[in-house]
């Protein structure tokens, strides 16, 4: 047992989709764990503006983006135990060991159950089809979640042909880009658009919530899963890293250890519908019901160091 009386944890994740597995932590190893919550990029600033005195310990974040801009500021210290070499697929961790997912998250197009376009197969391509004019919904380009589903077309593709890709895409807009990833769905069951691109997890918050509206739109939504013939479905992480001037060091790779754990990754797969990084860990039912699906496979390392490469694009093409 480390002595170590406490652990502080910056986290972009709301209280309710960590704190619990937090508090098993400290429960099994007498480790009190301090949580502070915020916006990402607001925390990876005021982790860089504390400097060597910051309190914080671990950053857990959405988006390998964010991952790799805290790397890229020094906030960051390497950390590779045995339990993140056997549990974490490579492409889903740093090469020098700065960041590793904790667990995945797909963004796929919806479409309305019953429709024409439900029976489709379809590629990210499809929505930049002159013939799909005023027909997708998809939130800002300010959003990182778009960022890095770009990012990682450009290492699989090219910049080039990224953008022409991003172009045709701009011109189907059925709105300009409002909202979150729910707002999208809504305005496609609302009949607004005919493809919305979302992440999964918020159409499974939205089949688990507590008010039957939403509840009702999203039963109205099918996932489809793009790319199957070729690269596959674009994929996110939530992730952790180990902050560089960390004062609780071995209770906080403890914690990172304990993240990665069984019980941890069937948490976060049941609670907050997240595909886990641990293999033999099962998806949530509600996630399991949208089908399985090839994903791309692409370093995220790789997406977050062309997140600025991908903004200049989206910029270039008019997506707001």
């Amino acid at each position: 047992m480390v002595n170590a009386a406490e652990v502080n944890v910056y986290s972009a994740r709301k209280e309710a989709l960590i704190k619990p597995a937090l508090d098993d932590f400290a429960k099994q190893t007498g480790i009190q764990v301090n949580l502070i919550t915020g916006n990402a990029d607001a925390l990876i600033s005021r982790i860089k503006s504390e400097g060597k005195f910051s309190p914080a310990d671990i950053l857990l974040t959405t988006d390998a983006g964010r991952l790799v801009r805290a790397k890229q500021l020094g906030l960051t210290q390497g950390y590779t135990s045995d339990t993140v070499k056997n549990v974490v697929p490579s492409a889903l961790r740093d090469t020098q060991g700065h960041w590793f997912a904790l667990t995945m998250r797909a963004r796929p197009i919806m479409v309305i159950k019953g429709s024409q376009q439900a029976t489709q197969q379809i590629d990210y391509e499809t929505l930049a089809k002159p013939d799909l004019n005023g027909k997708v919904c998809v939130r800002s380009s300010s959003n990182i979640y778009n960022q890095s589903m770009l990012s990682a077309r450009i290492h699989q593709l090219g910049a080039e042909s990224t953008e022409q890709f991003v172009k045709g895409l701009v011109r189907n807009f059925a709105r300009p880009p409002k909202g979150g990833d729910r707002d999208q769905i809504k305005a496609m069951v609302a009949g607004q658009c005919q493809y919305a691109i979302a992440n999964t997890y918020y159409l499974a918050g939205m089949l688990e919530s507590n008010d039957p509206a939403e509840v009702k739109v999203a039963e109205q939504v099918k996932v489809l899963w793009p790319n199957q013939d070729n690269r596959g479905t674009h994929v996110n992480i939530s992730g952790a890293a180990l902050m560089q001037y960390a004062p609780n060091t071995e209770a906080a790779k403890q914690l990172l250890d304990f993240l990665l754990s069984e019980k941890s990754q069937s948490w976060y797969a049941e609670v907050n519908h997240e595909y886990p990084v641990r293999d033999g860990v099962a998806w949530s039912q509600v996630l399991t019901d949208m089908g399985q699906f090839k994903s791309e496979v692409v370093p995220l390392e790789k997406v977050g160091e062309l997140n600025a490469d991908a903004v200049k694009l989206m910029d270039r093409a008019g997506w707001k």
